[in-house]
């Protein structure tokens, strides 16, 4: 085994030996001296923590030292007891742990039969927090913003060889040991910027306890159709069939779809449309650019169709198969904590926030996520909860009083804007209502109001004035949202997140308005976020002190997805109605529209 001793004044970071086969330094040797907080670091097979196997462990318990245990290298001297000696100081709840995404090494120690336990201090989670709007909360990129120290990146490592188990111990030690030692020194640093930034209690009473919140979710994944998928497969190759004969045909020859210079030949030089943006390759064939074209002619209708369902068989139909896992029999989609600038959890492999709501295929997608066997699933999804953050954040009496008496809002703003009674109000103005709605929401201007509604600026101007006029409290709140954010240069959800807006102040106009947008929404959706959060770890905790075997598997935008014994399905609805609805006291109050039933698309 090896000691790695980290000095950052020094180019190359120093090793030393340790000759002893249990020597007293070691971190596995028992020590009459108290671990007071463990910074550990997993290297495995791979990166995927349900299906690859633990390497190797570097542990740090003080800076300037750390030791990187082998445990399944290919060659050299492994120490394959060593996770055993090592569980009970992991799973002591009194010792704090210390990481860069402690929920990747959390996750693959289950594996092992290892349950972490204790306070965490994720430095990558504490990064994010301190700057959402930054893309990249890597060690390195971390590391090198705040400890001016540039380290030794994984492909360098790792080199031609197709697994860490190959790299030798002696180069696994030197890149393993200093990022469990690098993890430690960011600890102090990043906690007390959180402190002193106001994020402490969101960092230890939200994101940390969801942690294991997630590690649980990604861990039990979710059952799949596999035969349904491969009969929508098929369905889907005879739909784009039936489509690219139809796109032939109007173009009046054969071409490659999924080829955009081949495309542009075809509806600018052939058909004769009219070019709308200029790119690097010619002129864009983008979603916006097609969906404008339609408006005059099939082709591009017809193109928007094939996209459509051409992403939905390669991002979801042929792809969920593949991730399958062999061992679990089910798909263990990660959720991220540090990606979107709200707040928001994303999940990736697969990505599940992007499968459409509504729809033909939104349904039939929805169809093969699958309930086990005696088991049923439930949706559970917040109603309206932007709308509803926006009235309690505004205050806005009209807002808080149409929610309070479960009035329909999309209804009511309707007989505000037309000026006529309930029941005069077609579903035709319920829509105009519901996109004027979510567009205040989202700062929306006249020009992009027109846009979604089809309509002239100077009509779609009359309507925000309209809304303004019956909804003073939401116009002063989204005054009051920009002046502050331009003030401060950031802005807060109502649990104290923060999200910097430098661009605020921007001479740039199109910038600067893009901006105020996000100072009027990020404390709404941000709020949604926090507010989901909430809701996941009082479930959680509520579902493990009931012993139920209830367990949450999903989490998508405002919904929650639970797989149920059908035992349990009256208690569960009742925990976790009650739950989500009391998440957070606001003075418009939340409700919850829950279904259930043995697949997604019935419980939804």
């Amino acid at each position: 085994m090896e000691q790695f001793s980290l000095f950052k004044n020094s180019k190359e970071p120093e090793t030393e030996q340790t000759v002893s086969e249990t020597p007293s330094n070691s971190p596995i040797a028992h020590s009459p001296s108290p671990v007071t907080c463990l910074s550990f670091d997993i290297e495995a097979t791979g990166r995927n923590p349900i299906s690859d196997s633990i390497v190797g462990i570097a542990l740090c318990k003080e800076k300037g030292k750390a030791y990187y245990v082998p445990i399944r290298h290919a060659h050299g001297t492994n120490i394959p007891d060593a996770l055993n000696i090592l569980k009970e100081v992991l799973e002591d709840e009194s010792i704090p742990k210390v990481g860069h995404n402690l929920k990747y090494d959390i996750l693959i120690l289950r594996q092992e039969g290892i349950h972490v336990k204790g306070r965490l201090y994720d430095t990558m989670l504490a990064s994010y927090l301190l700057n959402p709007n930054k893309p990249d909360h890597s060690l390195e990129n971390v590391c090198l913003e705040y400890l001016f120290y540039k380290k030794r990146p994984f492909t360098e490592v790792l080199g031609k060889r197709h697994s860490f188990s190959e790299v030798p111990i002696d180069d696994a030690t030197q890149y393993a040991a200093e990022d469990a030692e690098l993890a430690m020194e960011l600890k102090d640093i990043l906690f007390e910027k959180l402190k002193k930034e106001g994020l402490e209690d969101l960092y230890f009473n939200m994101e940390m306890p969801l942690i294991y919140v997630l590690t649980d979710m990604e861990e039990i994944g979710v059952r799949i159709n596999k035969e349904r998928l491969e009969e929508l497969s098929k369905e889907l190759d005879r739909e784009l069939g039936i489509i690219e004969s139809m796109i032939y045909a109007i173009a009046g020859e054969s071409f490659n779809i999924n080829s955009p210079q081949q495309l542009q030949k075809i509806l600018f030089e052939k058909l004769g449309l009219k070019p709308l943006k200029k790119t690097k390759t010619g002129y864009s064939t983008g979603v916006d650019v097609l969906e404008e074209l339609s408006k005059t002619h099939q082709l591009p209708a017809e193109m928007l169709n094939y996209r459509t369902l051409y992403k939905l068989k390669t991002t979801y139909v042929d792809a969920l198969p593949k991730l399958i896992d062999k061992k679990t029999g089910r798909i263990h989609s990660s959720f991220n904590q540090t990606v979107t600038a709200t707040g928001r959890l994303s999940s990736s492999e697969p990505n599940l926030q992007n499968i459409p709501i509504r729809g033909e295929w939104g349904t039939k997608i929805r169809e093969v996520f699958i309930a086990d066997k005696g088991c049923i699933l439930i949706s559970a999804d917040y109603s309206q909860i932007e709308l509803r953050i926006l009235a309690h954040i505004s205050g806005d009496k009209g807002l808080i009083d149409a929610f309070s008496k479960d009035i329909d809002i999309h209804t009511r703003t309707a007989t505000e804007l037309f000026n006529i009674p309930k029941e005069s109000v077609t579903e035709e103005m319920r829509r105009i209502a519901k996109t004027v709605n979510f567009g205040v929401v989202y700062g929306i201007s006249p020009f992009g109001l027109s846009e979604a509604l089809n309509i002239t600026p100077k009509e779609a101007a009359t309507y925000i004035e309209q809304y303004f006029n019956k909804h003073d409290g939401v116009k002063n709140y989204m005054d009051d949202a920009v002046k502050m954010a331009r003030e401060n240069g950031y802005v807060r959800t109502l649990m104290g997140r923060k999200r910097p807006i430098p661009e605020i102040n921007s001479h740039n106009t199109n910038i600067r308005q893009q901006a105020e947008r996000l100072a009027i929404n990020t404390p709404i959706q941000g709020t949604a976020a926090d507010l989901i959060k909430i809701a996941m770890i009082n479930i959680w905790q509520r579902l493990k002190e009931g012993n139920l075997k209830t367990r949450m598997i999903l989490q998508i935008h405002d919904e929650l997805l639970f797989e149920v014994p059908e035992t349990e399905l009256e208690p569960a609805k009742k925990l976790i109605t009650h739950e989500m609805e009391n998440a957070l006291s606001l003075s418009a109050p939340l409700k919850v529209d829950i279904g259930w039933g043995k697949n997604w698309a019935e419980a939804h």
